[in-house]
């Protein structure tokens, strides 16, 4: 299975808010339990692994009782 690039959650995040199960969650729905993506800094993360790797460079913003994604910080290539 080829890796998807971690733009693909952060597009699907758009206008929604989350909470980490739900995310995860999300993900698993959208793209498979199984699924593993990549970064510009890092590779071959599974869901939880891109969870906090996405967390961790701020590319969640606070929203409702969870949070979304910060659009302003999603790189654009």
């Amino acid at each position: 299975m080829e890796q998807l690039h971690a733009h693909e959650v952060l597009h699907m995040m758009e206008g929604n808010s989350y909470s980490e199960d739900s995310l995860k969650e999300a993900i698993i729905k959208r793209f498979g339990e199984k699924q593993t993506f990549y970064a510009c800094s890092a590779e071959d993360m599974d869901i939880d692994e891109l969870i906090m790797f996405l967390k961790a460079r701020g590319k969640f913003m606070p929203a409702n009782d969870g949070f979304t994604v910060d659009i302003s910080k999603v790189c654009n290539h």
